[in-house]
């Protein structure tokens, strides 16, 4: 990945926002000040996988803004990193990051291999029936295609029909793609295909060979692809907007001590200065919200 500084023009998704992202200086931790608030919410019986360290369940695909390398290629940068050195800080404790597959950050959870998922993970009222959730952004998702597409713009159902939309299994994108193709077959259309990739890189070379026609992911991700390479482009967004939020086993009370622990930040700026180094200063809360009302379908 080329680094330095890359400008997002992000005024087709986000009302002429624009943000420069440089990513050689986001790889320096910012500060974080520990929160004797917060601290004073950690559960009593709580037991942390690694005693004195949260243990933290992001990503390993290279998303960014949300998650990719650092140019050491070892170390993981991104907004959710930046949301989990904030949470350790303030709780006084070490980090520990592992970089998880989306498809195995709900057994991680329930099993207790990790304290806390920050996968991009948006609330549901299903997913809230095994988990808790204190929220930290408002989650858009987006359609891009390559930039050379005759697409030039996806609002529904019959836009996507006969189109190869890349999705991830189990995302809440997968959920209004096959939604729509119960639209589209509805009204006599042909569904669209969806394409289950689990990484990045093959997501992008599907794209641009043609093996699919549409990509069908967080905004942010989308937006910075295209502002990145040029060589796709966003074509509209999706019918739901989402909380997404830190998440923990269902009952254990962690999550209060996050939610003090993001309101905090919230308060001393330090939340603010993460997203708006990430380009994510419209994806802001005013303050972080424990379980609240989650997407339905």
């Amino acid at each position: 990945m080329r680094m330095g500084i890359v400008a997002l023009a992000l005024c087709a998704v986000s009302a002429g926002a624009q943000a420069e992202i440089d990513l050689r200086a986001n790889e320096q931790p910012l500060p974080v000040t520990l929160d004797k608030q917060a601290i004073a919410r950690i559960p009593a019986g709580y037991h942390f996988v690694e005693p004195g360290t949260l243990t933290v369940a992001i990503s390993a695909l290279n998303s960014p803004p949300l998650a990719l390398l650092a140019s050491d290629n070892r170390t993981r940068i991104g907004s959710d990193p930046d949301i989990a050195r904030l949470l350790a800080g303030s709780l006084g404790l070490k980090l520990k990051l592992v970089p998880t597959a989306w498809e195995d950050w709900p057994l991680g959870i329930t099993s207790g291999r990790y304290d806390v998922a920050l996968v991009n993970i948006a609330v549901t009222e299903q997913r809230k029936e095994k988990f808790d959730f204190a929220t930290y952004r408002v989650d858009s998702l987006a359609f891009s295609v390559k930039s050379t597409s005759s697409i030039a713009h996806i609002s529904g159902a019959a836009d996507l029909s006969g189109r190869k939309v890349i999705v991830g299994s189990g995302t809440n994108q997968e959920r209004i793609l096959l939604g729509w193709n119960e639209e589209n077959a509805a009204a006599g259309r042909q569904p669209a295909l969806p394409v289950y990739l689990t990484d990045d890189a093959s997501g992008n070379l599907y794209i641009q060979s043609g093996r699919a026609d549409v990509f069908f992911g967080p905004q942010s991700v989308a937006a910075y692809k295209a502002a990145l390479t040029g060589t796709t482009k966003v074509v509209g967004l999706g019918p739901k907007k989402a909380y997404v939020a830190t998440t923990t086993k269902k009952g254990n009370g962690l999550v209060f001590a996050l939610q003090a622990a993001l309101d905090g930040a919230i308060a001393r700026g330090e939340y603010q200065q993460v997203l708006a180094r990430w380009g994510e200063q419209g994806e802001a809360v005013a303050q972080s919200q424990v379980n609240p009302p989650g997407i339905t379908y």
